[in-house]
């Protein structure tokens, strides 16, 4: 009898293992717990600290952030990276730099503006010099022979403006399509996106109100440019993750 019970038990238990192996969660990650691994040389007194540290984001609004993570990662699997995929078997990779260096030589507007708006002098003057060298020389911004000359590129937004001027964070935001913010940040994001408007360099916002195909061009870059992929950390903690990992690296470029 007990040869027996031994028996059937060792059957569930393989038979168990089976399922778990080809089981797969509502979000499409296989297994997310088979492979996670804890650093052993961690004591269990910092790795305490450390995960309260990661829950301790302001997320007051987390069953509504956690739907739009959702569907970002379903927008980026069905919709996103597909036409990212389409846009580079289609367009040349010189094109493609070409277009890249294009926006960015834009996105120096913005950086301009918040590098004086935090008195980082040497940081707007770099970025004035990068500006006017890549627009005349780089004819538009399509080439980048700032870079070239030893002239670094930085990015500068008004969310880290408001961050240097002691404005709280706020409750932290997943943005649709956009991806991890909080309050503050979101509102810089209008705040820098109606000085492009206003400044109107290059007359590209005026071309983009009357051919959208330029909006949706600088999208497809942006998102080509970005190496982020939803479930790529096969983790059943990647909301936290990402949630901690957004919220540190702004107050590191605030304190920049």
């Amino acid at each position: 009898m007990v040869k027996h019970s031994t028996l059937i038990i060792a059957l569930l238990l393989v038979s168990g293992q089976a399922l778990a192996e080809n089981q797969v969660d509502p979000d499409g990650f296989t297994n997310p717990l088979q492979n996670l691994k804890f650093n052993p040389g961690l004591d269990q007194q910092e790795f305490e600290r450390a995960s309260s540290d990661a829950l301790q984001v302001y997320d007051p609004l987390e069953s509504w952030n956690r739907r739009v993570y959702h569907f970002n990662y379903r927008f980026d699997q069905w919709v996103f990276l597909p036409v990212v995929d389409g846009y580079r078997y289609v367009t040349p990779d010189l094109v493609q730099t070409g277009v890249h260096n294009f926006f960015n030589n834009l996105g120096e507007i913005p950086t301009l503006a918040n590098s004086v708006l935090q008195f980082k002098g040497k940081r707007a003057m770099n970025t004035t010099a990068r500006l006017l060298f890549n627009t005349i020389l780089g004819v538009g911004g399509i080439w980048d022979p700032a870079t070239k000359m030893g002239l670094p590129r930085f990015n500068e937004d008004f969310g880290q403006t408001m961050g240097y001027y002691g404005v709280p964070a706020g409750p932290y935001l997943m943005l649709p399509l956009l991806g991890p913010s909080n309050l503050r940040d979101t509102g810089g994001l209008v705040a820098d996106y109606s000085l492009a408007n206003a400044v109107n360099y290059l007359d590209v916002a005026d071309a983009s109100r009357s051919n959208p195909g330029i909006t949706v061009l600088n999208i497809v870059d942006t998102r080509a440019n970005t190496n982020f992929r939803y479930g790529q950390l096969n983790s059943p903690f990647e909301y936290e993750k990402l949630r901690y990992f957004y919220s540190e690296s702004r107050k590191l470029r605030i304190a920049d």
